[in-house]
């Protein structure tokens, strides 16, 4: 949910829309509040305004400057509109098309998916006239979340009282979730570097901060994926709340979690560096500098993408990432041949914008049957985009 008209109505449950404005902001959405002018009696705009961050809009007109609320403007934002509590009276304006406040206006000049959320009495509800409304709301493809039973405003107990806010922010993101082009498909993406000990203060590490590997996260789970990141040390923080995060510090730690993930997961994007090398023994005392030489014996770690290659079952997808100096597509093609993978992202330090710890990434992406994609210099978040719809694509063969 990115920006979302809601729509508030007069009715009692007015008072939950505090709350529920509060639950969109905090999911990352950007919301902007119409109210009629009777849901005015029952919650003010200025706890809406203050909770949403934006201006709430009652009136067509603001008197104090001459300006006026651009309804169509509002409706083509709007990448979905939510209107909770819907009171019987806007419902039925709903069905009919008419058209006698701002909110009306908004509606009937969105192009998003609408979900309406019933709020009246039980005898109300209950009323052919406004089951024929919600019928026919439905017809036109907008979205009912069910009202749930309970006590109501007149003293009856029964069907009509609107959903609470975190029924509503479930139902809405489970419905979303389920139109996406990655719904359910369960996703593995490592991110970040691997620390290898050398006593319990040194360690070989790398530069990698993480963030393209926490872009691709984020953009799968955007998608509908099940997403379980594996990361290595690092200060950064997904966006998308659903994302599973697993810690880990070394390379045996990252093949571990790896492998216990890997056989449910349709699709591994191993954007981690991880450590080709750690030391044969670790200290259990930091070692004092010493005026002669120091010296480490290393061993190979276990190749985790080789690893993971060679356990690959069939209709499974597997990438990984190829950061270069020299010889960049020779030896990416022979990384995505020998660890089996279904593409490669090829990066090289020579790109100005490049590499590690950088905001931008400039990437060619080579698939099994070697064709090549070029892109050029873009942010980490763009760039995880065209990734994963190269996910999509392979998926959707």
């Amino acid at each position: 949910m990115r920006n979302v008209v809601l729509g508030i109505c007069g009715s009692i449950a007015a008072y939950k829309s505090a709350t529920f404005v509060r639950l969109l902001v905090k999911s990352g959405a950007n919301v902007k509040v119409v109210m009629t002018p009777d849901a005015t009696n029952f919650i003010t705009p200025l706890t809406l305004s203050t909770l949403s961050k934006n201006p709430v809009l009652v009136d067509y007109f603001i008197p104090e400057t001459g300006e006026w609320n651009n309804h169509v403007e509002l409706g083509l934002w709007a990448d979905l509109m939510i209107i909770a509590p819907a009171s019987a009276n806007t419902l039925a304006k709903m069905a009919n098309g008419l058209c006698d406040n701002l909110l009306m206006a908004v509606y009937l000049s969105a192009k998003c998916p609408v979900y309406f959320a019933p709020a009246m009495d039980l005898d109300m509800w209950k009323h052919t006239a406004t089951q024929e409304n919600i019928s026919k709301l439905q017809s036109f493809q907008n979205i009912l979340i069910p009202p749930g039973t309970g006590e109501l405003a007149s003293g009856l107990h029964g069907e009509g009282r609107m959903a609470e806010p975190e029924e509503m922010m479930e139902f809405i993101s489970a419905d979303i979730k389920k139109k996406l082009p990655l719904a359910n498909e369960k996703v593995l993406v490592t991110a970040g570097p691997t620390y290898e000990a050398i006593d319990p203060v040194r360690f070989i590490g790398n530069h990698s901060s993480g963030k393209m590997g926490f872009a691709i996260a984020d953009e799968l789970a955007a998608l509908g994926a099940d997403v379980t990141l594996v990361c290595g040390p690092t200060a950064q923080v997904s966006r998308q709340q659903s994302i599973k995060r697993i810690d880990v510090t070394s390379a045996g730690e990252m093949l571990e979690a790896c492998l216990q993930n890997f056989k449910t997961s349709k699709v591994c994007i191993m954007s981690a560096a991880v450590a080709d090398y750690t030391p044969v023994t670790v200290a259990d005392q930091k070692i004092k500098k010493q005026d002669a030489g120091f010296s480490i014996d290393v061993k190979k770690t276990v190749d985790i993408l080789s690893t993971l290659g060679a356990q690959k079952a069939p209709g499974q997808i597997l990438i990984g990432f190829a950061l270069e100096t020299n010889n960049e597509e020779k030896n990416a093609i022979d990384k995505l041949q020998k660890k089996n993978l279904d593409f490669i992202v090829l990066n090289s330090l020579n790109d100005e914008g490049a590499g590690f710890k950088k905001d931008t990434n400039k990437i060619t992406i080579i698939d099994r049957n070697l064709q090549k994609t070029a892109y050029n210099l873009k942010s980490k978040d763009e760039v995880a985009h065209d990734i994963c719809q190269k996910v999509v694509e392979l998926i959707k063969k």
